[in-house]
């Protein structure tokens, strides 16, 4: 074959390596987690909906089992480094056939993610462009204009979406800690109460509920492992990012949750979250710091937004990229930008499907903030707890087949306490998912969502035995990322 026609090939199948230091995967990790957007809403929501006021206890308690996930998941990382984290680590240890069931889960998950997103960027703007030129633009119009800043942010290079997120998140941790600072300041006249950090104040009625609606805002701390390719040093940065990306979250959201509540005391919490909402720290932050400090809370939650979103754009687009490479996907998807070395057929499509949502929501009216933002979300955050809960399983088998000289702790202990912890999460959330969805017990959506994964596994089970009976190179492929480029992956 002519040099001409295979230079695209290499071009195409490759990411940027070398782009990506510690601080920079960080800001994806922390960023798709969306701090102010959690702090603001999931919150308030866990308060009110639950009753529960133990929500800064969960978060810790939710931090402790995703940092003990992260042991074998970063040590799986060391021996298998792929784009497609939890497709190929399915694959490579329990079989390419459940790699490629898992990838359908991924993919289904992630872009709920992502797309739900477009549900809660217009609530969050429009409040401030009434207030500044009394315009009050239908939601979809400023969905689309975040839509356009995304999709053009995916074909720029990793590093550059990096920086912007930097900036973005550090503004936005500030203004949270700012806020979480004037309610310590000014406690209600009961005074300073410790009882959110008890393990009593969560298992009460409606643990299950509470734990299901705050695990969402931990999603996006297993996407350090998808920046690998692209990072520095990738034995150091990976492990290091997740485990700093994991504390930052749990801390964080814990200490702003039990914040929240000291303006109030203990007892009037679900009483104010259920009154305000999300409005809940931006009026608490205009009574004890002004107006000026709670607009600019209002900019940040708008920013903290559109952050979320470049960071699950970015990672889903290498989800994709990762499976086009291996042409599970057809291989168009498994080129990248020969400029920038952008995934840059993946993020399109991450891009036509985010017109076509927002397109359909604005046709038919639906509710953006609970028909998409939260509805998405939900079936989203349940898809990742299953991730993460085939990924422990998945290290097991993998270092009980290769040892690879790396401790009991990292390869079974460590990811079977996890799979029992995760397990019981997703018991709780699927009897829950009812109050996390916010709709009656005899609702069928409560069962459809789940069933939809099913679905996903069952497609992902057949289109594997199609691949295999009538591609064996591309089967024999499965998960083995760069490796494959040369033999399944044309």
């Amino acid at each position: 074959m002519p040099l001409t026609e295979q230079r695209p090939s290499a071009v195409s199948a490759a990411l940027a390596k070398d782009r990506l230091g510690v601080p920079s995967v960080v800001f994806f990790v922390v960023s798709a987690a969306a701090p102010l957007m959690v702090v603001a809403g999931s919150v308030p929501t866990a308060y009110a909906v639950t009753g529960v006021i133990g929500v800064p206890f969960a978060f810790l308690m939710l931090g402790a089992i995703f940092a003990l996930f992260a042991v074998g998941y970063v040590t799986m990382a060391r021996h298998v480094v792929n784009a497609g984290a939890f497709y190929a680590y399915a694959a490579q240890g329990l079989g390419k056939t459940a790699g490629v069931a898992t990838a359908w889960v991924a993919l289904l998950a992630y872009n709920a993610l992502q797309l739900g997103l477009y549900g809660i960027i217009g609530s969050a703007a429009e409040p401030l462009l009434n207030d500044w030129f009394g315009a009050s633009p239908p939601w979809w119009v400023i969905a689309l204009v975040a839509w356009a800043l995304t999709g053009v942010l995916g074909l720029l290079r990793v590093d550059i979406n990096g920086r912007i997120l930097s900036v973005l998140l550090v503004s936005e941790i500030a203004v949270v800690l700012l806020f979480d600072l004037g309610d310590l300041l000014n406690a209600a006249p009961s005074g300073i109460s410790f009882e959110g950090f008890t393990p009593g104040s969560l298992f009460v009625p409606g643990v299950g509920a509470a734990l299901a609606t705050v695990v969402a805002g931990f999603a996006g701390i297993e996407s350090s492992v998808v920046f690998a390719e692209e990072s520095k040093d990738r034995r150091r940065t990976v492990p290091l990012a997740t485990y700093l990306g994991i504390a930052i979250i749990a801390i964080l959201y814990s200490v702003s949750a039990w914040a929240q509540t000291v303006p109030t005391g203990p007892d009037g919490i679900v009483k104010a979250a259920t009154d305000e909402g999300p409005l809940l720290i931006f009026n608490q932050a205009a009574t004890h710091m002004g107006s000026f400090v709670a607009t600019l809370g209002s900019v940040l939650f708008v920013t903290s937004s559109i952050a979320c979103m470049i960071a699950f754009h970015n990672t889903t687009a290498r989800y994709i990229f990762a499976l086009g490479r291996e042409s599970v996907l057809p291989s168009v998807f498994g080129r990248t930008s020969a400029r920038t070395a952008a995934p840059m057929t993946g993020s399109l499509l991450q891009t036509a499907l985010g017109l076509i949502v927002i397109t359909v929501y604005a046709v038919s009216g639906l509710d953006p903030v609970t028909k998409l933002f939260f509805t998405f979300g939900a079936f989203g955050g349940l898809g990742l707890l299953t991730l993460l809960t085939v990924t422990s399983v998945a290290v097991i088998v993998y270092f009980s087949r290769n040892p690879a000289g790396e401790t009991t702790w990292r390869t079974r202990v460590a990811p079977a306490l996890s799979i029992v912890a995760l397990s019981v999460i997703i018991g709780m959330t699927l009897i829950n998912f009812d109050t996390v969805l916010g709709v009656p017990s005899d609702s069928a959506i409560r069962w459809i969502l789940p069933g939809i994964f099913v679905v996903a596994i069952v497609f992902g089970v057949i289109w594997a035995r199609v691949l295999k009976s009538t591609r064996p190179e591309v089967y024999a492929g499965i998960g083995l990322g760069p490796q494959a480029v040369g033999g399944g992956a044309k």
